[in-house]
């Protein structure tokens, strides 16, 4: 636990230092003059911070896997062949520029996930509780859901869907705090606002409001992006291998062999649990069922 708290943090240091460089490179001033927001500054202040800040994260996404999950590479074990030559025989029929490195880490889960910053460099890591429970078809179906990211530039997508929201959540949380405190101000009170504690708090307040907002634009993004792998694993793995392993993960899922309160649990594979109506809209994978629907249906 420490140790993800340490490199959350050293993350968190890497986003701060980077972005304050670059904005005082573009010479952008605090938002909030005498006169009221700029604007322009604004803008500039929040698509920096939230675009930079997201690319800032994937470029360092592959790094902190290894080291936050425990990820041990495999490339050159023997112990592990059947594994890396199946990611590497699955990269190459989707065309990847080079192939991930292959990893594994220790966990009871059935878990997998794909991440890195670019197809050229990227990684597919696999728990060992999936290699122990799942069969030779079912793991190459998780296999190809994973590449299949890869190939479809995913990570990429899903840090620019990120970004992107963040700028508007972060612009959106200023004009309303602003626009508030101006509203509550007295006429006879001569101090700018936008300042101090206050505005922060009440910016912060904006940010937690917008940002539960924002949150379902990403999730609705991730859902397309989940149709998308399962359908491109298909083409690489065959639809059946595909179902099975969907089929297994469904059917672990129903025998609560998942900590379904655990972040991490299934990754770019997560179960999602049965949510529906407004909770649904949070969700960041379809319900398996209806993903398995998906492939029998087109495929």
């Amino acid at each position: 636990m420490f140790k993800r708290f340490f490199f959350f943090g050293l993350v968190n240091i890497a986003v701060i230092v980077t972005i304050s460089i670059i904005l005082n490179l573009l010479g952008v001033q605090y938002y909030i003059t005498q006169y009221g927001i700029n604007y322009s500054s604004l803008i500039i202040f929040c698509a920096v911070w939230g675009i930079v800040g997201s690319f800032i994260s994937l470029a360092m996404s592959k790094f902190m896997a290894k080291k936050m999950m425990g990820v041990q590479i495999v490339d050159d074990s023997p112990q592990y062949a059947q594994l890396v030559n199946t990611v590497h025989r699955l990269s190459k029929a989707a065309n990847l520029p080079k192939m991930p490195e292959v990893g594994i880490y220790q966990s009871g889960e059935i878990n997998a996930f794909a991440t890195g910053p670019s197809k050229s460099s990227s990684l597919v890591a696999v728990s060992t509780g999936l290699l122990d429970r799942m069969n030779d078809e079912e793991v190459e179906g998780v296999l190809a859901h994973e590449v299949a990211h890869i190939a479809n530039g995913d990570m990429v997508t899903m840090a620019l869907v990120q970004g992107v929201v963040n700028a508007f959540v972060m612009f959106f949380a200023r004009i309303a705090a602003f626009a508030l405190q101006n509203a509550m101000k007295s006429d006879d009170d001569e101090s700018p606002v936008g300042g101090g504690l206050a505005h922060m708090f009440t910016v912060m307040a904006f940010e937690i409001v917008f940002g539960i907002l924002g949150s379902m634009v990403v999730a609705f993004f991730s859902r397309i992006r989940e149709y998308s792998a399962d359908a491109g694993g298909a083409r690489l793995a065959g639809k059946q291998s595909m179902i099975a392993a969907l089929k297994r993960l469904e059917s672990e899922y129903e025998l609560n062999h998942f900590d379904r309160n655990q972040e991490t649990s299934m990754a770019m594979m997560k179960i999602s649990a049965k949510e529906s109506g407004f909770r649904a809209l949070f969700s960041s994978h379809p319900k398996l069922s209806d993903r398995i629907k998906q492939l029998e249906i087109n495929f």
